[in-house]
């Protein structure tokens, strides 16, 4: 098949040179014609450069992309939310700042408070407050609080001091103008509970000598000693605690004994069993030890005392075969067990130094009687009566920790 442009580019050889040299191009001439200069550039490449210097002129400077997620597509979604949910989301902030302005107004008030009673009742320490009822503010615009809770620790009640105070007040009525200016309330009932601590007592008044435990639902124990004429005498006692008329509360001591070593107890009193007595191994001691022996059957007061015949005693004292026969009966000690050697103390101080007691000792117990040593050991307190209203004990129990004490009252007035 034959081209046609073939046919356009032959020429005749009896034409001239010039004519076909313009009408033939070397295709040598334009290889070296590349090398000469810069090519023209081609539509395409001439589209392509006008369009980059286009968008270099017209692009910003390129920075880092953000790689936050969401953060336009959030503000998107909120744009795009309901008006009423709108509202319903800034009722909830609004109400979490009401909230929170209740708080401080009532942890303001509740400082108040506390310095207030503090100066009014003379205490060491602000006591603790805390009002009841939600929300506080409208509470106060209303002049009527659901519930306040006292706590005072450390207060004086006669010879003891109570650990703590704690009492309820319901339905507090105000008489005040706004949230600084309360002048005064009144309570028209309230509850609350007493605690008089074992460890307070052992404080004040067993001074580290004596320890106060409970036992049983009623009933403290003390356990220590008691200095008393030089003499650190064993001390034990036990007090009965109840309720004395409606603020008070009163203790029973009973089972006083003092213990002069494994010698003699001393139980203050004037019963037969009560008195300074000799204890069943020192009663059976005297068996063994003749000294002793002969120095009790010397006095007659004591032999008339035990019912010995004086026969009997005059044989024992001449022969100690006699004596040892005597004292070794179980007659004889429970006779001497039986004596009470306070009343011959002073009479007879000889006789003492002979079994070992110091007669200043039996002297200083001689006057240490029931209600001495009752009122040392002694429990009781009483509820201070106020200006206005009524306070009652309700109920009083013995604890593990203490005596605690169920109290009511109603009608209090605070403040004016």
């Amino acid at each position: 098949m034959r081209t046609p442009h073939r046919m356009d580019t032959h020429h005749h050889p009896d034409q001239p040179s010039d004519d076909r040299s313009e009408a033939v191009r070397n295709p040598y001439d334009e290889l070296g014609a590349l090398d000469d200069g810069p090519l023209e550039a081609t539509p395409l490449q001439q589209f392509l450069g006008e369009d980059a210097e286009q968008r270099d002129e017209q692009e910003p400077e390129w920075s880092p992309p953000a790689h936050r997620r969401g953060g336009r597509r959030k503000r998107n979604r909120f744009a795009g939310l309901p008006l009423a949910v709108k509202a319903v989301v800034a009722l909830l902030v609004i109400a979490a700042f009401a909230a929170l302005g209740d708080r401080w107004a009532l942890l303001y008030a509740e400082h108040r408070a506390a310095d207030t009673l503090k100066d009014r009742l003379d205490l060491a320490a602000a006591p603790e407050v805390e009002i009841g009822g939600f929300p506080f503010l409208t509470q106060l615009a209303d002049k009527r609080l659901d519930s306040v809770k006292v706590t005072v620790p450390d207060v004086a009640a006669d010879r003891v001091s109570l650990a703590k105070v704690s009492a309820t007040a319901h339905d507090i009525r105000l008489n005040a103008d706004g949230l600084t200016s309360v002048r005064g309330a009144q309570i028209p009932r309230f509850d609350g509970d007493v605690l008089l601590s074992f460890e307070d007592l052992n404080r004040e008044l067993g001074a580290s000598q004596v320890t106060f435990t409970g036992e049983g639902r009623d009933r403290v124990r003390a356990d220590g000693t008691l200095p008393v004429a030089g003499h650190d005498l064993r001390l034990r006692a036990e007090a009965r605690i109840q309720r004395q008329g409606e603020r008070g509360i009163a203790t029973e001591i009973g089972g006083m004994r003092l213990d002069i070593g494994d010698l003699a107890t001393y139980r203050p009193g004037k019963r037969a069993s009560e008195g300074l007595h000799l204890t069943p191994r020192a009663s059976a001691d005297l068996a063994r030890e003749t000294r002793k022996a002969k120095a009790l059957l010397s006095v007659p007061a004591i032999v008339e005392r035990m019912g010995v015949p004086e026969a009997t005693v005059q044989e024992a004292l001449a022969d100690d075969g006699k004596l040892t026969e005597l004292t070794g009966t179980p007659r004889f000690a429970r006779q001497a067990e039986r004596l009470n050697l306070i009343d011959l103390a002073l009479s007879n101080p000889d006789v003492m130094r002979r079994l070992g007691l110091d007669p200043d000792l039996l002297d200083e117990l001689s006057g240490l009687t029931r209600p001495v040593l009752a009122d040392r050991l002694s429990l009781a307190f009483e509820l201070p009566k106020p200006e206005q209203g009524d306070v009652r004990l309700q109920d009083v129990r013995v604890g593990k920790d203490g005596i605690r004490v169920r109290v009511s009252g109603s009608g209090l007035s605070v403040g004016g």
